[in-house]
């Protein structure tokens, strides 16, 4: 790890906060007890004394029982450098959907290259690698946390389901909304040839989708019963530190409105630089480092310049 001939890969750092995340834990361990005082009777001079330790999280239920149901998740999760946000998102989730007893597997989308954000060709490709042990996938923002468990995680058979419906997302509320967490079967994902691949920077690959869904022949479902409202989610962005890329130049002012009839699946154009197990406070996920390549000749708003 380090340098890379022509440019910088940002998976040090990945590491680099997973091991300060790992340091602190095992130093709340060694600094607390949950066993009374010390050995000898009382505290010992200049020795601060010992906090009690967190209740320890019961044991979630095994995926082998049959409870669990037939299918499996591929939890989507497209990221660059939001390493705060994921050592947050990842063990959450990993027990949220464990409680629910919901097969899944939590794939890291890791944009390496030197290319803006594009986070429909992260999920193409999540998709393409996701493998033949999942048979439904969910488009999962790393900064967007479920707080009510009525939330439905299961296989959609009747057709796309957003769980950040407008009525419940705590930003978004406009009736054709369909980012933050969206579930498909990898069918329906297949009929509607994923996402566009044109979109670089922040916004708009959601509604373009949204008019792939309908062309599709599919139907948007949303969660009823939720009384949770606007407090269904807790949103861990934060605007003032993390600016978003909201860039757009003259072009791509003009292609962010159209429908791609042309791109998606069949024609993402990437490369994995390299697929990586991880446990992030016990819960297991898979990076995959990815570099995406661009046609400047057909997306010339790919680059920052």
């Amino acid at each position: 790890m380090g340098l890379l001939p022509g440019r910088f890969s940002v998976f040090p750092l990945f590491f680099l906060a997973l091991l300060l995340a790992f340091a602190s834990l095992l130093w709340l361990q060694l600094s607390c007890s949950g066993e009374g005082p010390l050995p000898g009777g009382g505290q010992s001079r200049g020795v601060p004394p010992r906090q009690p330790c967190p209740p320890q999280a019961p044991l979630l239920p095994a995926e082998d029982e049959p409870s669990w149901g037939p299918h499996r998740l591929a939890l989507l999760v497209p990221f660059r450098e939001r390493f705060e946000e994921l050592l947050a998102f990842v063990p959450y989730m990993h027990r949220f959907l464990s409680k629910k007893r919901i097969r899944h597997h939590i794939f890291i989308l890791n944009q390496v290259d030197h290319f803006r954000f594009n986070r429909a060709s992260l999920i193409n490709v999540g998709f393409l690698e996701s493998g033949n042990d999942t048979d439904y996938i969910a488009m999962h923002d790393v900064d967007l946390l479920p707080l009510n468990e009525q939330l439905d995680y299961s296989f959609p058979e009747a057709g796309p389901f957003h769980v950040a419906s407008p009525e419940l997302h705590p930003l978004y509320h406009y009736k054709t909304y369909v980012g933050g967490i969206l579930l498909l079967t990898k069918q329906h994902y297949e009929m509607c040839n994923g996402m566009s691949n044109r979109f670089w920077g922040w916004g708009r690959e959601d509604d373009e989708f949204y008019r792939r869904i309908k062309g599709a022949g599919l139907q948007v479902r949303r969660p009823s019963g939720i009384t949770t409202g606007y407090k269904t989610f807790q949103h861990l962005h934060d605007p003032a530190w993390r600016k978003r890329d909201q860039k757009r130049i003259a072009a791509q002012k003009q292609e962010q409105f159209k429908v791609d009839r042309e791109g998606g699946l069949n024609n993402v154009r990437y490369r994995i630089e390299s697929r990586t197990a991880l446990s992030v406070a016990g819960a297991p996920c898979t990076v995959l480092n990815i570099l995406l390549d661009c046609d400047a000749s057909e997306t010339p708003w790919c680059t920052f310049g």
